[in-house]
């Protein structure tokens, strides 16, 4: 009997641990975040995106932003209300 205590307890807390989050995401940790985002962009920003987290991107000149989803966390463009990408060049 207390064999299968311990094994219930010993089950229930991996279940419990397989919850939590092991690693914690900064955006202060990551090379190329801007430390503020231009108001010009902030203004012309669609909502929902978070403008904690952004980056300008070498490849294409566009602003990212961090997305954090369920699964995974990935960047994201920044896109306006139209849904166009803010780039800082044409």
């Amino acid at each position: 009997m207390c064999f299968k205590k311990a094994f219930l307890a010993l089950a229930a807390l991996m279940l419990v641990g397989a919850c939590t989050e092991t690693t914690s995401i900064s955006a202060e940790s990551e090379p190329g975040i801007l430390s503020r985002v231009p108001d010009a962009v902030a203004q012309i920003a669609a909502p929902g995106q978070d403008l904690n987290a952004v980056k300008i991107m070498p490849e294409d000149g566009c602003y990212w932003y961090r997305y954090v989803g369920p699964v995974e966390t990935t960047y994201l463009p920044l896109r306006t209300i139209e849904g166009r990408p803010i780039c800082t060049r044409a």
